[in-house]
């Protein structure tokens, strides 16, 4: 499993649009079956910041195998407005050290 980590930073008078595009992508997230998990959070701290976490089976299934389909084409329609508030977007490896409460 790789995951990705999509940090962007939306001007209040952007996020709903960003939220619905977000929403939008995700439905298309939801099918692919490379795509385990996927979660948008919103910074506390800093209110322009949002960070999007997806997991994914393996980066080239991410790479080679969503980013090549025509579901990807169909993502690009909704986020695609939004790549120029991208502030980093990278793939991390598991360290093994995780956890969660019952």
């Amino acid at each position: 499993m790789i995951v990705e980590y999509i940090r962007y930073s939306i001007a209040p008078d952007q996020q709903p649009a960003f939220l619905q595009a977000m929403q939008q992508a995700c439905a298309i997230l939801q099918t692919y079956p490379a795509c385990l998990r996927y979660e948008v959070t919103h910074c506390h701290e800093t209110p322009d910041n949002f960070i999007w976490r997806i997991e994914w089976t393996s980066l080239d299934d991410h790479l080679n195998g969503f980013r090549t389909s025509a579901e990807f084409q169909a993502f690009v329609r909704h986020v695609g407005p939004f790549f120029t508030s991208i502030q980093e977007m990278n793939h991390y490896n598991s360290v093994g050290i995780a956890g969660a409460r019952s």
